[in-house]
């Protein structure tokens, strides 16, 4: 969307709307993804073997169908837009799912996804590093806030304890990490393609990959009810669903509300978590996530260095 044509506010909205439920989508997501993770015997690259390639071949299908057919396989004409799309699948797709489902194994998915929320800040510390980026007040703040968010999520209050496990933490950052590689190594690659396309493309590759590791076809978990159910959220209405109605609300709405949104997704986890999977938080829990939301909401609304 060209964010210069002026917007009304029916039509920004609209946008909002969208956003938001795409962002609960995902909350929702990573609260099955936890019965997924911890409840059933389903091996994590069977799981991310099959959630790529499926919503891979989804997302392409969609692409085949609105989308222009000489702009399908545009990507692949072009060695160095080729050789990102692979990064993007390796380092920021798979990586991501991999670190994000392990520290949901090891931990819990609330804790998780506050974490993995965290990738703006792992951007910004990856522009300071490698982009020389001078450092700003706002910088300061929101790395500082985010800090103690976290130390009061994983220790409840009690900062001699970990409420979760040393190895849950680590693959907790890990996925705010591969999530900040997932949002920025394509950015170029969306500009000029287009972000169904890109994602596309990005899920099947994955999937391909994980398939050499191991393949959905060979020794396949036993399916029951509860596994086909969740798998198909995970899958469905986690990742294809989530991710067509975010792309649609772009086209009216900013990116700054865009961004807003995305903290309607850890406290969905959050509030599902405590209401289906017996969650139990208490204050300084609390406080910790609000803190990691709004320290990433600062970043995002005014950092503008």
């Amino acid at each position: 969307m060209d964010e210069s044509k002026k917007l009304t506010k029916k039509t920004l909205d609209r946008g909002f709307w969208l956003a938001f439920c795409a962002s609960a989508l995902w909350g929702i997501s990573g609260t099955v993804l936890q019965v997924v993770a911890k409840n059933l015997d389903i091996p994590a690259m069977w799981f991310i073997a099959t959630r790529t390639t499926v919503a891979g071949v989804i997302l392409l299908v969609v692409g085949l169908i609105v989308l222009p057919s000489k702009d399908f396989f545009a990507v692949f004409k072009n060695k160095k837009d080729l050789l990102t799309l692979l990064c993007f699948s390796i380092f920021g797709l798979l990586a991501n799912m991999f670190t994000f489902f392990h520290a949901i194994k090891t931990g819990n998915s609330s804790t998780a996804t506050i974490l993995q929320y965290l990738s703006p800040l792992f951007i910004m510390i990856g522009a300071i590093i490698f982009t020389k980026k001078k450092t700003s007040r706002i910088d300061v703040i929101s790395f500082a806030l985010a800090l103690v968010g976290v130390v009061l999520m994983i220790t409840r209050g009690d900062i001699g304890h970990l409420s979760i496990p040393f190895i849950s933490v680590l693959w907790g950052i890990g996925s705010g990490i591969t999530a900040a590689l997932y949002i920025t190594i394509p950015q170029k690659l969306i500009s000029k393609y287009h972000g169904i396309l890109i994602t596309g493309w990005g899920m099947l590759l994955a999937g391909i990959i994980s398939n050499f590791f191991s393949p959905i076809w060979v020794n396949p978990p036993k399916m029951t009810t509860t596994s086909i159910l969740g798998i198909g959220t995970v899958i469905l209405i986690g990742t294809v669903l989530a991710f067509l109605i975010m792309v649609i609300s772009t086209k009216y709405t900013t990116a700054a509300i865009v961004s807003i949104t995305d903290a309607v997704q850890p406290f969905t986890t959050l509030v599902l978590s405590i209401i289906f999977l017996h969650y139990s938080v208490n204050l300084p829990e609390i406080i910790g996530a609000v803190i990691v939301v709004l320290a990433i909401y600062v970043l995002n609304r005014y950092d503008t260095n």
